[in-house]
This record gives C-alpha cells, sequence and structure tokens, in this order.
C-alpha cells in the first residue's frame, strides 16, 4: 500500500530490551508496535482506549492478528506505525498497519477487532458513533459489509 492511503501515523523507536540476540527486533515486538499503533489510532479519534470507548458501553477484542515480515528493524530505529481502517462489518473492525523506518516497508499486518458487550463479552454492532468517527477521519472510505 501507498503511505498516502493511511490517515494515521504514529512515531516509535526501538529500544534496547526489543531487539533479540540477532541485534533485531524481536518478532513477537512488532505485535506490540501495531498495539501502540491501535491506541494512538483510538486517541486521534477522540475515543481514547479503553475509557473513551467502554464510557458508552462497548469494547473491542482481537480477534485475529497476521504478520508479513519485509525487512528488520533494529536498535534506534525511527519508525512510524501506520494504521487504518479496512473494512467495518456488523460487528467487526478490519484494520491495516504498516511500519516503516524512513521509506522503506519493514512490517504490514492486519488486526481484526470485534466489538463486544463488556459484560458479557458476546459479539454486538460496531456502534454509529465508532463508524461515523472512522469514516470521517479516514482518507479511504472503509468498506462496509
Amino acid at each position: 500500500m501507498s503511505r498516502a492511503e493511511f490517515a494515521f501515523s504514529h512515531p516509535l523507536r526501538v529500544r534496547w530490551a526489543e531487539v533479540d540476540r540477532q541485534g533485531i527486533v524481536f518478532n513477537g515486538n512488532y505485535l506490540l508496535y501495531f498495539d501502540v499503533g491501535i491506541t494512538e489510532y483510538w486517541r486521534a479519534l477522540g475515543y481514547p482506549y479503553p475509557d473513551g470507548i467502554l464510557q458508552h458501553g462497548t469494547d473491542l477484542f482481537v480477534k485475529k492478528a497476521t504478520i508479513e515480515y519485509h525487512a528488520p528493524a533494529v536498535y534506534d530505529d525511527q519508525l512510524d506505525v501506520l494504521v487504518r481502517a479496512a473494512r467495518i462489518g456488523r460487528s467487526s473492525v478490519r484494520f491495516l498497519l504498516e511500519l516503516h523506518r524512513a521509506d522503506s516497508l519493514l512490517v504490514s499486518g492486519e488486526l481484526i477487532y470485534v466489538n463486544a458487550d463488556p459484560a458479557t463479552r458476546t459479539s454486538a454492532p460496531v456502534p454509529g458513533f465508532l463508524r461515523e468517527a472512522m469514516h470521517r477521519f479516514e482518507r479511504t472510505t472503509p468498506e462496509a459489509a
């Protein structure tokens, strides 16, 4: 994907504790970077997680996470985590994410979140306020189910 397709980017710096014996970011840490990106995405929309969403009687749970590695990040790299809501279904949101070092794509991935009732943790429709906020925010309109 083109960086221009992402309305949201958040800077990160690779810390010493995040690299492995080979001197590159340990593979599991990329999911942490994705999580930071999603957290900051909600904040940018005006609904900081978790309280900004829970106060509306709804919550989100990860259903699926995929990562594709293109090139490694190393200690002290300055990265950008890009996040885009690509599809909003009845009860789920599909996010596309990328990690870049300058103009180099390092990692791409997908996170699928299911919206749920926080008390029962059962699937619930994506609330209108979140759906509308994502549609207003995104450069490319998310697909609908």
